[in-house]
């Protein structure tokens, strides 16, 4: 075994690592599945190092960055390391679904019809606008339609799934800068997928139409049968909430279900996987109590982040053509500025000139919602695959269109954090929670799982139940220090709160000793 590997090792690293991709280094007929093992080496290697490096910079260059620039290195554009073969496509599309799975959980479909999201809806119409307009400028009118409705889709993106670990470390979860920034992170991930459904399909737009309401109507049906069978199957939302945390994990598999389910529906249409998961994400939001979002985000969090979405942005950046990048800095810098451009500036016009009830006050906050709004990667890898598999793009566009949504995770978010640093959040200084604080918050969150295990049912006490259990037993224990142990007629005894005065009690015992000094002589007259 030693002898069959050990020249492997005696050769240089770029021509070892395409050896192994490439499947040849074994001659016992296994030798496609060691080439994929092989590469599964190296992308979990590369998504165990992204999160450390970031760490390292302060989270000021999130993993994703890492994770695109180290699938550039080993993907056969450099070191060649590392292939897109076989399964693992599969894989990348898997947690594509995921991330937009993930993503689509995130959203609160009542903010998208308050004010605030039929604006954020209206603004996203004009950058996709722009972004049509300025790609077909730039091109003097010379590619198809669809080509511009491509680039248009591109640079009107907000990378919404991406964003939220950003928000937390920035501390701007929960602000009104973080809420707004949901709103158009929401509109910058839905319409994009429903653009890439209805206009770059190669059906007609009428065609097209009708695929997708009826894969709606489909999605509606998925929806609705979990939800009839928890009201009508006696106990069953009961089983799943109990196997919740056990190694049944039944809501973890149910979104699993879901995922697949939709994405096979999509495929049946012949629409982006994408839209299937983000609507898998929806219908499981809807599935789900309140008290328990919060812990279920996290697992799905947990499946998705540790394996299938690292996968996915290693994988990307090992399809970008780095010499194109390389050849072409200004075309790479045009993208980033189109970006800006195109989804930025309108978004930071929007809530200057008009009031979109999003609560920002300041101009620092607009500057920050304008640069998280405009930051996009994983809709900018959709539709360039989608693009480029239509012959719509060049690859070399389509690796200038990634890199530079690559550039716009890095930046934007450090110069919004800059910006937040500079001039202050708008918001006044919260305090930090005390412990008495704290530990109530950990409480409320552990009765709310308690509530989940055990399918939301209160438990209820009688009353009578209750007062049997309070009521004293004076024969045995006269000389209790609790009020409540005193005989029942007596009006000091029956003052069981917690709030009772000093004087109440000692006249409780004083009472409960003449009782029991009258039942001794009692006793002995008898006798």
């Amino acid at each position: 075994m030693f002898s069959t590997f050990s020249p492997l090792f005696l050769t240089d690293l770029g021509t070892s690592g395409a050896l192994l991709a490439s499947g040849t280094t074994l001659s016992d007929g296994s030798s496609h599945d060691s080439g994929q093992f092989v590469s599964i080496f190296w992308i979990t290697l590369v998504a165990l190092l992204s999160p450390i490096l970031s760490r390292l910079t302060g989270k000021k260059i999130p993993d994703v960055v890492f994770l695109l620039i180290f699938g550039l290195l080993i993907g056969p554009n450099m070191l060649n390391l590392a292939s897109s073969e076989g399964g693992i496509p599969l894989l990348k599309e898997l947690g594509l679904g995921m991330l937009f799975l993930i993503a689509g959980f995130e959203i609160n479909v009542s903010s998208l019809r308050s004010r605030q999201g039929y604006s954020a809806i209206a603004t996203w119409v004009v950058c996709f606008a722009l972004g049509m307009a300025g790609a077909a400028v730039i091109t003097s009118f010379s590619r198809e339609l669809n080509t511009y409705v491509a680039v248009g889709v591109a640079l009107s993106s907000t990378a919404l799934g991406t964003l939220l670990p950003m928000l937390k470390s920035h501390g701007a979860a929960g602000t009104p800068v973080g809420n707004a920034v949901l709103v158009h992170g929401a509109v910058g991930e839905l319409l994009p997928i429903f653009a890439i459904s209805l206009l770059l399909s190669s059906r007609s737009p009428g065609m097209a139409i009708v695929v997708l309401l009826a894969f709606m109507v489909v999605a509606v049906i998925v929806a609705l049968i979990p939800h009839r069978l928890f009201a009508h199957v006696p106990g069953l939302r009961q089983i799943m909430a109990a196997e919740a945390n056990t190694t049944g994990q039944t809501v973890l598999r149910l979104a699993m279900f879901l995922l697949a389910t939709l994405i096979m529906c999509t495929a049946l249409f012949d629409l982006d996987a994408v839209l299937g998961a983000f609507a898998a994400g929806l219908i499981l939001r809807t599935l789900t109590p309140p008290a328990a979002l919060h812990m279920i985000t996290r697992r799905l969090e947990v499946v998705g982040f540790t394996f299938m979405i690292p996968l996915f942005f290693v994988v990307s950046g090992m399809g970008i053509d780095v010499s194109a990048v390389v050849a072409n800095p200004l075309g790479l810098l045009a993208v980033v500025v189109g970006i800006l451009l195109c989804r930025g500036v309108p978004v930071l016009l929007a809530e200057h000139f008009f009031d979109t009830r999003s609560g920002l006050t300041t101009r620092a906050q607009k500057a920050q919602l304008a640069l998280y709004s405009a930051a996009g990667l994983p809709i900018i890898v959709a539709v360039t695959e989608v693009a480029t598999s239509s012959d719509l793009l060049e690859e070399s566009t389509a690796s200038l269109l990634v890199a530079g949504g690559a550039l716009t995770v890095l930046l934007f978010p450090l110069w919004a954090l800059g910006i937040r640093q500079a001039f202050g959040s708008g918001q006044p200084a919260q305090q930090e929670p005390s412990r008495k604080e704290q530990m109530n918050a950990l409480k409320a969150q552990r009765n709310a799982q308690t509530k989940l295990a055990t399918g939301m049912i209160p438990v209820v006490r009688l009353k009578s139940q209750a007062d049997s259990e309070t009521q004293p037993d004076s024969e045995s224990q006269p000389d209790s220090e609790s009020p409540a142990d005193a005989q029942p007629g007596s009006a000091e005894a029956t003052d069981t709160s917690a709030g009772s005065s000093v004087a109440s009690r000692a006249a409780s015992r004083a009472e409960a000793k003449k009782r029991k000094g009258s039942a001794e002589n009692t006793g002995s007259a008898e006798i």
